[in-house]
């Protein structure tokens, strides 16, 4: 497995305030960094080349991506706009913060996930992590959103498409896929798939509810309950997501990989452990597609960088670390009406129409 990196993702600078509201807040005595910041990257670099399956992963430099590339999912005058923003610090959206080292970023991230694609696309590897920063998944075509500026993710799926691939987006980040659901809306020949918390719109730019009546005959929705575990990612896969992929017939899957459905994050409500995310990475190898892993989202970053350790393993299928400190419950109560309401939404699809509704998977 090939680890992406560049350094110039480490020079997005989000600043501290309010947790992820930027500014003086006068009450506040020690001012909290943004959730979304460099150490998180750092921490989660560090456990993969110093934890235990370090010698398992080969690590390459990405590239800078040029403005060809990333109009391919952003209009010009968003990207111009996003540009000259990032000459100083300000915010672009209500808590999407960029400064004078956001652009070098923001090109690093997106060239970073294409070199990676370019590495499975070779067949060097079937299987590359772009480790980079900012995320992306929320991003639309000409708005910010949710710390996003460009869709790496999306911005890999097009440009696979566009080389003649049948490309799905698969995005288990706590949080929906709306950028990328908004960028492939009306495109029949990528299909986005997101399993994530129930959390409705946020604002104007944010207008997406990722309710399953969002999903179409490219795009699947499945929320899932506060509390939602384990068990309840496991079965979202097994029984909408992965057969999704199967009956939409993609040669190349990308993963919206994000850890703030974790028990501890401080971002979602969700209680999955490093063992739920290592189970996602067996079954997502396990599929058999060549596959490129873009990071998202992921904030208390001890927990996260185990997290993503953990998947990792599973993606190599091997089982290395421990975790201490999965205690939390997985809340199973719900995930039957769950995916009934995801299911009663997709009724272009066979898998969905034609399938008896699964019970209670260990």
């Amino acid at each position: 497995m090939e680890v992406f990196w560049h350094d110039a993702c480490l020079e997005h600078d989000t600043g501290s305030g309010l947790w992820e509201l930027p500014g003086r807040w006068d009450w506040l005595d020690v001012a909290e960094p943004h959730p979304e910041n460099a150490a998180r990257l750092r921490t989660f670099r560090h456990a993969l080349r110093h934890g235990p399956v370090a010698p398992h992963l080969t690590w390459s430099t990405g590239r800078f991506a040029d403005g060809e590339e990333l109009a391919r999912v952003h209009t010009p005058d968003y990207l111009a706009r996003l540009r000259e923003a990032c000459r100083e610090r300000t915010r672009v959206e209500v808590n999407t913060v960029v400064g004078p080292g956001s652009w070098d970023a923001v090109r690093a991230a997106a060239g970073t996930a294409l070199a990676a694609l370019d590495a499975v696309a070779a067949g060097r590897t079937r299987l590359a992590y772009a480790l980079v920063r900012p995320p992306g998944h929320h991003a639309q075509p000409d708005l910010p959103d949710g710390y996003c500026l460009v869709n790496n993710a999306a911005l890999v799926a097009e440009t696979a498409r566009r080389g003649g691939r049948r490309v799905a987006v698969l995005d288990w980040d706590v949080h929906h896929g709306n950028g990328t659901q908004e960028i492939f809306r009306d495109t029949s020949d990528v299909l986005t798939v997101s399993v994530h918390m129930r959390h409705g719109p946020w604002g104007a730019n944010h207008a997406q509810t990722g309710a399953p009546d969002e999903s179409g005959p490219a795009n699947v929705n499945v929320e899932l309950s506060l509390g939602a575990g384990d068990l309840a990612y496991r079965r979202a896969l097994e029984e909408i997501a992965f057969p999704a992929l199967a009956e939409f017939g993609a040669d190349l899957l990308v993963c919206a990989s994000g850890f703030d459905g974790s028990a501890f994050d401080p971002n979602g409500r969700h209680n999955l452990t490093a063992a739920g995310y290592r189970w996602i990475g067996r079954a997502v190898s396990d599929l058999g597609l060549p596959t490129v892993l873009t990071q998202e989202g992921g904030y208390l970053r001890g927990y996260s960088a185990l997290c993503l350790h953990a998947l990792v393993e599973g993606l190599l299928g091997l089982e290395l670390l421990e975790d201490p400190l999965a205690y939390v419950p997985d809340d199973t109560q719900l995930v039957d009406a769950d995916l009934d309401r995801a299911r009663a939404a997709l009724t272009d699809w066979a898998f969905a129409t034609s399938a008896p509704a699964g019970r209670g998977r260990a």
